[in-house]
């Protein structure tokens, strides 16, 4: 009678996790894990919210799958895990999907079209892909809650969000500022400094040199290096370092004016130095400028000294234009430049710009250098490579750009932002003082807002005396206006139409009509996604911080930044205790995984073919999680031949067995674990110590390390314990034996499902309903639902495991030296002799029968003897060579066996089917044979083993002994 339900060895993942699936939705066993925890330890997580308007990729999984294994892990060891999913809805990634689907290719386009329609089109767009990552996200068993998720675009997000800003506001961290910006002309917009993180490239740009003639003093010219031709057009000084020597070098009919220190790089060794000029002394002097199509309001084209000026490059003396630099505001706004404005909002020429108007800026360049070139100004063209930022969602070129924009200053608090990192524990180390610390060290001003629409607007309104008031709730707002605004969409063009009077003058006050980053957001999940401070207190009290976070190296000047961010302003520390930054998947070659290159794995191709489970343990188990993992189809069908083959193999071997003899591991009579043998003893010392090593792995957050004691483990289960078990399942052994093996194999599979089961959360299930819930109505109806498997320390036998170690090393080497000697295993060989290590005595009739050898003797052999040896670590293996007739015989034999199980088993024989097996050999080669007719036909289960002719309906085949064919016949008995 079969006690568990039969395992097929040919599974087919797919069709196992659909089951699965199917019982867990059946059984309620997500919700359930989190009911059976509550009241427990908290230990909270974060969801990093994906946009769904488009697809999931390979990369989504990644990340997900780490925020699975530690919650299911955490929730084993009975800490109670809540998982709230969530949605990102704001922002330019909508924006320009919509756009695109539109035909809309600006700003104007979209006014023209419609705010309401274009943010009515974008939620419509948020929505569109959640069934497809609802599905996705249930197909790789990532356990969130998705029935209840938090959405930033809904009501109680922004009004969550509005409180947090008028808390900032209230603090005086919250400002308008005209300053240098970076801007992406595409989208009209000004960026934060953590997005323009995301989108450098390394690019070619144009180098050039141009003279700027001095007024005073005829036929001497400044020489002016700048890598942004287009921004000449808007010069309003030349700059110097105040500390270094300039010099006048003549050239040809002119003298030019460089820094003392490049000469030689610029002109040559040659260069003839007519003029010294000391530090500083140029200051104040005007030139005449290279383009003269704007009139400066004030004192514009002459030379002003700056710190920033360097003599690594160039010529020493910088162009300056304030509008389009940071440096060069600073610089402008210390010398009371003019900031000379001659590009629109889409980053073209104004009309002034006569030759160039209405051409992009970048795109001018070349006429630009061209026009120089011609009117004898340019000096030098060359080009230089760096790396220059780009939008990180449509990758247009960002220009730095002057204009008014609001600013979280985030520089004030810039010690309790280092204070707050260095109370995380970050995976890598380095990256907490390194790539994260190194940002927060150069921390700048958040740029917040956006010229946008579809976003959380900015609750910041303003009257025409320039008074402002920030609105921290829709209470406030409602109050304010005298409207019942119960109900409202709080998103352009609605709020825009919202006015009251001014406290201070009376004037009707008006909101900007910014958006904010929706970074801010993202940053906001912690408090936003229980409506706090409006309700929920409690429940975020409980919530903050997170114990752990997960999502891509790149976040770090993202979400990480901005959760830490927006919590240390609002709350004094960061809301997250630990975080895992894990890497980038790319391609078996190592390149980046995109479409465009047509490297892109769509993963439903592994999910529908190989499966999750395989999916996920290569992507949690290849390597750290911050290294790049090169995923390929071949990459999972290598872990479905390793680990997950093997773990199943054993299972299955288990399952066929009990179910053989019928035994039930609620019903073996198995002596207790110190009283079983060797074999036994030790598989359970090996199974104890993984389990303490894959404990200290995960409460570490090392999934790769918890991976490679896994793959250790059940490599020791198969292929030693169960191979040299084998005989003890299926042949004649002794009650107490053979229940021994049974209950330490059962012990092992239990124990394994539970350690595999955040890793392969399907597999481990199936092997748990079958082999625990289909004996014990009393155990949990889920691996999910049972606890953490505990470490019997007394069971870790080390210095069993260490004589178990040196005997299966001398196997190893024996089985090294009979493959440098080309002698078969299944050939018995007379002696082994080891040297360097000692064999337990107990242990070494397991050696014997593994390197099918008649006897160990420790030491060198005799320097006579015909050996092949084979060493490692200080050990040696000698075995002797020589094989006699009766050797030969015994090899014959196991050949004999060998091929008749092959035959058994293409036969469809069950395990413990008997049969007749006929052979039809010669006088010689029998009489050989019969000496060892007893042993082949317990090996086979054979009740008669005759000589004759080999015929036979059920199966048929020849066996090569001594280099001839002998042919044989096997029929069920």
């Amino acid at each position: 009678m079969s006690v568990f339900r039969p395992v097929d060895s040919r599974v087919r993942w797919p069709e196992l996790e659909q089951r699965v699936t199917d019982r867990w939705r059946e059984r309620d066993v997500f919700a359930r894990s989190q009911h059976l925890r509550e009241g427990g330890r908290r230990w909270n997580i974060y969801e990093g919210p994906p946009t769904a308007n488009g697809k999931p990729g390979v990369h989504h999984v990644l990340a997900r799958v780490f925020k699975d294994l530690f919650p299911r892990y955490r929730t084993m060891r009975g800490d109670w895990v809540p998982r709230k999913g969530g949605w990102d809805c704001h922002g330019l990634p909508v924006e320009l999907e919509v756009e695109k689907e539109l035909g809309l290719s600006s700003k104007r386009d979209i006014e023209g079209f419609g705010i309401e329609e274009f943010n009515r089109r974008c939620r419509e767009s948020v929505l569109r892909y959640v069934g497809e990552w609802r599905r996705m996200t249930e197909r790789i068993a990532y356990w969130t809650d998705m029935d209840d998720p938090y959405y930033t675009m809904s009501n109680d997000y922004v009004e969550s969000v509005w409180w947090s800003l008028k808390k900032i506001y209230d603090d005086g961290l919250l400002f308008e500022d005209y300053k240098v910006t970076p801007y992406c002309a595409r989208c009209g917009t000004p960026l934060s400094d953590h997005e323009v993180a995301q989108g450098y490239q390394t690019v070619t740009d144009p180098s050039v040199y141009v003279r700027f003639p001095l007024t005073d003093e005829p036929g001497t010219s400044l020489l002016v290096w700048t890598t942004t031709p287009w921004t000449l057009i808007s010069n309003a000084a030349a700059a110097i370092h105040p500390e270094v020597p300039y010099v006048a070098v003549q050239y040809e009919a002119e003298r030019l004016i460089v820094a003392e220190p490049l000469v030689h790089r610029l002109f040559g060794p040659d260069a003839v130095v007519v003029e010294h000029y000391e530090p500083g002394s140029l200051e104040g002097r005007s030139y005449t400028p290279p383009f003269s199509f704007a009139q400066p309001d004030k004192r514009a084209w002459y030379v002003v000294a700056a710190e920033y000026v360097t003599t690594e490059d160039g010529s020493g003396i910088v162009h300056t234009a304030p509008a389009y630099g940071a440096e060069d505001m600073e610089t402008g706004r210390a010398n009371d430049l003019p900031v000379i404005h001659m590009v629109d909002g889409e980053g073209k020429f104004v009309e002034a710009v006569t030759p160039w108007r209405g051409t992009f800026v970048k795109d001018a360049d070349p006429a630009i250098i061209a026009d120089l070139r011609e009117r004898g100004v340019l000096f030098r063209e060359d080009t230089i490579e760096h790396t220059y930022p780009f939008c990180w969602r449509c990758s247009t070129p960002l220009l730095y750009y002057a204009r008014n924009s609001w600013y979280i200053r985030t520089t004030a608090r810039k010690a309790d932002l280092l204070a707050a990192n260095d109370a995380i524990a970050w995976h890598p180390e380095h990256i907490k003082h390194g790539r994260f610390g190194d940002w927060l060290e150069n921390n700048i001003d958040w740029a917040l807002s956006r010229d946008r629409y579809w976003g959380t607007p900015l609750p910041v309104w303003r009257c025409e005396q320039q008074h402002t008031v920030c609105v921290g709730s829709f209470g406030d707002l409602a109050e304010r206006s005298g409207r019942d605004l119960s109900g409202f969409d709080p998103h352009r063009p609605f709020v825009d139409d919202i006015v009251f009077a001014c406290d201070e003058c009376g004037g009707e006050m008006r909101r900007v009509t910014s958006v904010i980053d929706t970074w801010y957001d993202s940053g906001s999940m912690p408090f936003a996604q229980w409506h706090y401070p409006f309700e929920n207190r409690e429940t975020f009290e409980s919530a903050f911080p997170a114990q752990f976070i997960a999502e891509g190296i790149d976040q770090t000047r993202g979400w990480f930044y901005s959760l830490l961010a927006s919590s240390v302003l609002l709350f004094g520390k960061s809301s997250y205790e630990r975080v895992i930054c894990h890497g980038h998947i790319v391609d078996a070659d190592g390149r980046k995984m995109s479409k465009s290159l047509g490297n892109a794995i769509d993963p439903w191709t592994i999910l529908d073919g190989q499966g999750a489970d395989a999916l996920r343990w290569y992507l949690l188990t290849i390597g750290s999680p911050w290294t790049s993992r090169r995923l390929s189809l071949e990459a999972i069908d290598e872990v479905l031949r390793g680990f997950m083959r093997m773990w199943w193999n054993v299972y299955s071997f288990y399952v066929l067995y009990a179910n053989t003899d019928g035994l039930s591991p609620r019903s073996l009579s198995a002596p207790a674990p110190a009283e079983r043998g060797e074999l036994d003893r030790w598989i359970l010392a090996e199974l104890h110590d993984t389990i303490r090593g894959v404990t200290a792995s995960l409460d570490a957050f090392d999934a790769a390390d918890a991976g490679r004691q896994l793959t250790a483990f059940a490599d020791e289960l198969s292929n030693w314990y169960v191979r040299r078990s084998r005989r003890r399942f299926w042949s004649g052994a002794g009650d107490a034996d053979k229940a021994a093996a049974h209950a330490t194999l059962y012990e092992c599979l239990v124990a394994m499902a539970k350690m595999v089961a955040p890793f392969c959360p399907f597999t481990a299930d199936e092997m748990w309903d079958n082999l625990v819930c289909s004996v014990d109505s009393s155990a949990p109806d889920s691996v999910h639902l049972a606890d953490w498997p505990a470490f019997d320390s007394s069971l870790i036998d080390q210095d069993l495991r260490a004589s178990m170690a040196v005997a299966r090393r001398v196997v190893s080497l024996g089985l090294q030296a009979r493959e440098a000697a080309k002698a078969k295993v299944r050939q018995p060989l007379a002696r082994v002799w080891v040297d360097g290590a000692e064999v337990a005595g107990a242990l070494q009739p397991m050696v014997l029968e593994e390197l099918n050898v008649k006897q160990i003797t420790h030491g060198a052999p005799p320097s006579d003897a015909a050996v092949a040896p084979a060493s490692d670590a200080g050990v040696t293996a000698h075995l002797d060579t020589t094989i006699t007739p009766e050797l030969r015989a015994e090899g014959n034999a196991r050949e004999l066996v060998r091929a008749v199980q092959n035959l058994r088993k293409n036969s469809g024989l069950a395990v413990a089917d008997r049969i007749k097996l006929t052979m039809d050999a010669p006088d010689d080669l029998w009489t050989a044979i019969e000496a060892h007719r007893d042993w082949i036909a317990a090996e086979v289960l054979a009740v008669s083993f005759e000589r004759g002719a080999a015929e036979s309906p059920l199966g048929k085949a020849d066996v090569k002994l001594d280099g001839a064919k002998i042919p044989f016949s096997i029929e069920k008995a």
